[in-house]
């Protein structure tokens, strides 16, 4: 007989419950979630609590406004607004279920709603969207959404936590702008976009873009960056001469055939100027010539200046995909030119030769004018050497010539005088009728050729000895 009379008193008070709502939850597991409950004028100064079950025992009813925390559960009562909120932490899948908006008072309680929780894992989503970027480059994420949420909050959020995604939103759409990032709402598409600059490696990892839709679990699209270091840059190094014309050739994947080719002008990648397109040029002096099935293109320079030094950047991929890219440095230098400076006698004599060669830009065009230069030089030094033998060896037989006369007037033959002060008789005539004259010594010995010269006017030169004897 007990027995039956606690079903009856059970089975009275459920059905004797009468709630003015029934509010339907939802909560990630591991996460909180808020619980209120609005009561009808007249109640501020009541109890409150949260119970579940069939809030028959005291075992069911969770917490009460008389305590303000209890284990997981804390409540607080807004007596202005007639709401009470009781927040449940830590949650588990053991506490989806149906919970009651409870108020104490004589007699039967007042239940104000009902409410029907269910608790999901805190992780999203079945299906990732993987994007990939480089190194000061950018990104964009598109989030697509339903019309019915077109006026709801859109945001974006790293990790992969949806539970705490709105709180740790880095963007937002009531503010569009935050730093490197954009966000733009196409309302009649039904998306919007996300836009991040200046990407650095520290960007990379998960991704959410979530709609807040209360009371239910906001909707999320997930996504995982990859930002890619510039590590595999192809860079060339590339001089050319000014006035004359220059080539580059950039290289690219056989599937980018068809991908549009350009070459442009920055020290940095994200910021550079285009110069030239596959389909078009921006300086008339550039022209871009696809190889095809080389799989490379060229781009010509009709005349280099020097303004057109700087850093290139040539590809076929406008994301900057690795490998698709090529880094040119160009330096334009002058055309060589070289002077050799006069060499004068007084310089050849005192060795001090005077060489003056403008230094070349190019060391394999000056190579050479130095082997001429030097050349030149040995020559003539070589010339110099030979006339300087032969002035020696001219002056070494005047001397010997001397020394042989003095020795003859020391053995008594007589004065000899020099040819300065030889007494001489000028007739015309030819050498042909010249006679051979001789010198006699004082012993009257052996006779010996007397010595001569042949003047211009063909006169002849007695010898001193000779001379006396006849006068």
């Amino acid at each position: 007989m007990r027995h039956h009379r606690n079903l009856l008193v059970l089975l009275f008070t459920v059905l004797g419950r009468q709630t003015d709502a029934v509010i339907r939850l939802s909560g990630y597991e591991g996460s909180q979630v808020d619980v209120s409950c609005s009561y009808g004028e007249g109640y501020e100064s009541y109890e409150k609590y949260l119970c579940r079950n069939n809030c028959g025992s005291d075992d069911d009813v969770l917490i009460k406004t008389t305590e303000a925390n209890k284990d997981r559960f804390s409540i607080s009562d807004d007596r202005n607004k007639r709401v009470y909120t009781t927040t449940i932490s830590s949650l588990t899948s053991q506490d989806a279920g149906t919970y009651w908006c409870g108020v104490t008072r004589s007699g039967k309680d007042y239940y104000p709603a009902e409410i029907r929780l269910t608790l999901v894992p805190d992780s999203c989503c079945a299906e990732i969207t993987n994007m990939q970027s480089y190194d000061e480059g950018s990104v964009s994420f598109s989030c697509p959404y339903e019309s019915q949420y077109k006026n709801d909050l859109k945001y974006m959020c790293r990790g992969r936590q949806p539970s705490t995604c709105l709180e740790q939103a880095v963007i937002t759409s009531t503010r569009t702008q935050e730093g490197r990032f954009t966000l733009s709402d196409e309302k009649e598409s039904g998306r919007f976009t996300v836009n991040i600059t200046s990407l650095t490696p520290k960007d990379s990892g998960p991704y959410l873009c979530g709609i807040n839709t209360k009371p239910s679990l906001d909707n999320f699209v997930a996504f995982t960056l990859e930002v890619r270091e510039w590590c595999c840059v192809t860079s060339k190094r590339l001089r050319g001469i000014v006035g004359r014309p220059l080539t580059m050739q950039c290289p690219y994947p056989p599937e980018h055939r068809t991908n549009k080719k350009f070459l442009c002008k920055g020290e940095h990648r994200s910021t550079c100027e285009v110069k030239v397109t596959s389909s078009g040029q921006t300086d008339p002096r550039l022209t871009l010539q696809d190889g095809g099935v080389s799989s490379f293109f060229s781009v010509t320079i009709t005349e280099l200046k020097v303004e057109d030094e700087g850093t290139y950047w040539c590809g076929s991929d406008y994301e900057w995909s690795e490998g698709n890219y090529t880094k040119i440095v160009l330096s334009a230098v002058f055309p060589p030119s070289a002077t050799i400076a006069v060499i004068t006698t007084e310089a050849i004599r005192s060795q001090s030769n005077t060489i003056t060669v403008e230094p070349a830009e190019d060391p394999s065009l000056l190579s050479p004018v130095i082997s001429i230069v030097c050349a030149v030089v040995l020559l003539i030094l070589i010339c110099v050497l030979v006339i300087l033998c032969k002035c020696k060896s001219s002056k070494v037989q005047g001397d010997g010539a001397n020394v042989n006369l003095n020795m003859i007037k020391e053995d008594g033959i007589g004065d000899i005088y020099a040819n300065e002060e030889v007494v001489v008789s000028v007739k015309k005539g030819t050498s042909k009728d010249q006679p051979m004259y001789h010198i006699y010594d004082n012993t009257g010995g052996d006779q010996q050729d007397c010595v001569y010269q042949n003047t211009a006017s063909s006169e002849d030169l007695y010898c001193n000895q000779w001379y006396a004897n006849t006068q």
